[in-house]
């Protein structure tokens, strides 16, 4: 008996040790198996916050973890390796995830890249540098940019003439230009501010600047900086620029030897027959424009503020052209949203006249009844540029001196979306383009 019960109770030790180690190997496989990857849905009805989804989605790039970009699953949305931080850090800001296990996350990217569907999965690896050009003083409401960058918790660094002509730009991947009048023209505000406080001290601000950097105008300054903007993008950096900052941009390059700007601007008369000596060749985006000869609020034809016909505000949208996300995964990293119909808005640029966009530039974003071009992308040497019509996305017709846009009252605004898109476009993983 007394064996026989040493038997049994070996032989029970035994099989219980072997019990335990098929349960934690189980348990391995099943902890494994359920919760291996966070998903951000990104379409209308899952996220609470869009905006705060892209932060969350640079802050994982800044740890090095790399995610992938879902293009055209559920609004654009975003997969990345779950921890217990980065729940954490969701949770924190706000941003809705869902724990996906291994075979779910592994099943969506079968479905991504099925031939069938118009989606695809781009690795994003590297967190981008990012700088914004702008002035010091800047008002709140002068730049959705900072502002969706400040909400969305993405870190970013300001630059301005004296860093850009110092070859600072070399340091950072994605630049955007704050709402900037590149041609000495000082925002074409003369006509209705000239007599304003703001007015008068920018203008000695900017003169000064000049100055002090070895100019004599104003404009001549501007144009030195636009043309190391220009080098940037050429040299494979990224550039976005919204409102007056687009199409001043590419008037400075075009004008480049030519005085186009009045006395009260640089206390000369222009060139004789200036319009006839600009150079389209020059530019980024726009060709065969006209520009503005009187005090006008405007810079040029380019702009359709004046030119559009009468749209009412609850009425006034702007559709997102569809691409191959397979084929043409750029744009349509671009276009990521959780719908294709984008508010529109107003800025001294509102938007650009379509016949006078290059053909080698890519429209993203149109009003066809205008004719308008509201988003547009295009190719620079090894670079990128985007340019974007309006001054503020959730700020119908924004005003000098209003308020600020504040983004918690919008945190799924398609608009900014846009402008988020951009920032996380340099992050991508390169990769030869399909021909």
């Amino acid at each position: 008996m007394y064996l026989f019960n040493t038997k049994y109770h070996s032989n029970t030790k035994k099989h219980t040790a072997v019990k335990g180690i098929v349960l934690f190997f189980m348990l391995l496989y099943t902890c494994s198996n359920f919760a291996n990857y966070v998903l951000l849905p990104m379409d209308e009805v899952s996220q609470r916050n869009h905006l705060k989804a892209y932060g969350i989605t640079y802050w994982s790039l800044q740890r090095q973890q790399k995610v992938k970009w879902l293009l055209n699953y559920r609004g654009g949305s975003f997969l990345m390796a779950d921890t217990p931080a980065l729940q954490n850090e969701c949770k924190i800001r706000g941003v809705s995830f869902e724990v996906l296990s291994d075979a779910k996350a592994e099943g969506i990217l079968r479905e991504i890249s099925s031939p069938s569907q118009n989606m695809e999965a781009i690795v994003l690896e590297k967190a981008p540098k990012v700088a914004v050009y702008s002035p010091d003083g800047k008002q709140p409401w002068d730049d959705a940019v900072t502002m969706v960058l400040t909400y969305a918790e993405v870190p970013y660094e300001l630059v301005y003439d004296k860093e850009v002509l110092g070859d600072e730009l070399i340091a950072y991947d994605w630049l955007h230009l704050h709402h900037e009048d590149f041609t000495g023209q000082y925002g074409k505000f003369y006509k209705n501010y000239r007599s304003s406080k703001w007015y008068i001290e920018d203008k000695l601000r900017k003169e000064a600047l000049a100055t002090e950097l070895g100019y004599s105008k104003v404009s001549q300054e501007k144009l030195a900086v636009a043309k190391k903007i220009r080098d940037f993008v050429i040299g494979g950096g990224f550039m976005f620029a919204m409102c007056s900052a687009t199409d001043s941009f590419d008037i400075a390059l075009s004008a480049e030897g030519v005085d186009i700007c009045q006395s009260m601007f640089d206390g000369d008369p222009t060139d004789p027959n200036y319009q006839s000596k600009i150079d389209y060749k020059r530019t980024f985006a726009f060709k065969n424009f006209t520009l503005e000869r009187t005090l006008k609020y405007e810079f040029s034809d380019i702009d359709m503020t004046t030119k559009r016909r009468e749209v009412r505000k609850e009425l006034d949208y702007f559709s997102l052209m569809d691409f191959s996300a397979k084929w043409d995964p750029i744009p349509t990293m671009l276009c990521q949203n959780h719908t294709s119909l984008v508010k529109g808005f107003m800025g001294q640029t509102t938007a650009f006249d379509h016949k006078l966009v290059k053909s080698n530039v890519l429209l993203l974003g149109q009003n066809k009844i205008n004719n308008e071009a509201r988003y547009i992308h295009g190719i620079k040497g090894k670079g990128f540029f985007t340019f974007y019509g309006g001054h503020d996305p959730e700020d119908y017709q924004h005003r000098v001196g209003d308020p600020k846009t504040e983004l918690e009252l919008h945190p799924n605004s398609p608009g900014y979306r846009l402008i988020l898109n951009n920032l996380l476009f340099p992050a991508a993983k390169k990769k030869k383009q399909k021909t």
